[in-house]
């Protein structure tokens, strides 16, 4: 007979749980099974239950409360790309694959950002004052980096899809490692794409802002592929 480690058992629960809510069709605040009625359920015992959900309470798919007992939550995305982004930023996983994740990511976002645009003329002078901000710090490369990280995490915060946001976060939290060789001439010349991308999506030329960001993204492509082999 297999033995079931403790943390194998404990992520069943948590698998189980989540099932559990899906199948159920619970929505936030709607009530969930005691810890004893779940473990009798999972056939499992009440510390499993508890450990299972603490972890999924961490990221706020379940919460617990005195007297009310456990309720269904709501998914915290700052939280969890907090810790998925240092998961990317350590892991094994090829820049390359990470990169082309955001290049998806962005340019899917590019439709919906120029729509909001269009409906909010101030969106193209928020961004715009992403780069001019970019622009001042071109010399300085610390914050550069967090200039250039925010001007894309606005762009597709923009789109007004949330979850896309939280998966930016993921994949920029891994870019310090091997954008630090960019040149200053590169930066300045990095701004001068943005400030064509974001024209373009106020001009509504969508099929000019998507060429425009891939052949800004593609490029660090390469840079992470030489960045990984260094």
């Amino acid at each position: 007979m297999a033995i079931v480690r403790r943390e194998n058992l404990n992520a069943l629960v948590a698998e189980r749980l989540k099932k559990l809510i899906l199948d159920e069709g619970l929505k936030p605040g709607d009530r969930l099974p005691t810890e004893n009625e779940l473990a009798i359920r999972f056939g499992v015992s009440r510390v499993s239950v508890r450990e299972a959900t603490r972890a999924l309470a961490f990221l706020g798919i379940i919460r617990a409360a005195p007297r009310r007992g456990l309720t269904v939550g709501e998914l915290d995305l700052g939280r969890a790309s907090q810790y998925l982004g240092f998961h990317f930023a350590i892991s094994n996983y090829p820049p390359g694959v990470l990169v082309r994740a955001r290049l998806v990511i962005e340019t899917g976002s590019l439709p919906y950002t120029m729509e909001a645009m269009a409906e909010n003329p101030a969106l193209y002078t928020e961004l715009m004052a992403h780069v001019d901000r970019m622009d001042k710090d071109s010399d300085d490369l610390d914050r550069f980096i967090d200039g250039d990280i925010a001007f894309h995490r606005a762009l597709v915060e923009s789109s007004g899809i949330d979850p896309l946001v939280a998966f930016t976060d993921l994949l920029h939290a891994f870019f310090r490692s091997f954008r630090e060789n960019i040149r200053v001439a590169e930066r300045r010349v990095g701004n001068a794409v943005h400030r064509t991308l974001i024209t373009a999506l106020r001009d509504r030329d969508l099929e000019k802002a998507r060429e425009t960001l891939r052949r800004h993204i593609e490029p660090h492509v390469r840079l992470a592929a030489g960045s990984a082999g260094r």
